[in-house]
């Protein structure tokens, strides 16, 4: 299992528009083969952050999914980030 979390810092007057237009992204991948979780979310505290959690069952169908990644409009909006990916090799309760 992978997981792919992390944030993108955005313009604060422009996360909400940010995050609104992931939506599609948001939508095609949770329907797409293999993926278990998948959410682009503003952050609770910060204004400028967008949370980013993704979690797939393999990288084939990760990579798959990702085809050319945001466009180029959205990459121009992005500030700052940090998202990282974990390969999970098991898993048990919280």
């Amino acid at each position: 299992m992978l997981i792919i979390a992390g944030y993108l810092d955005v313009a604060a007057e422009e996360r909400d528009a940010y995050v609104a237009s992931c939506r599609e992204v948001v939508a095609a991948a949770r329907r797409a083969p293999g993926c278990l979780d998948f959410a682009i979310t503003p952050d609770s505290l910060d204004a400028r952050r967008v949370r980013v959690y993704e979690r797939w069952e393999t990288e084939a169908e990760l990579l798959a999914f990702r085809g050319s990644g945001p466009s180029v409009e959205q990459q121009s909006e992005v500030l700052d980030a940090d998202v990282r990916r974990f390969r999970i090799d098991s898993i048990g309760p919280a």
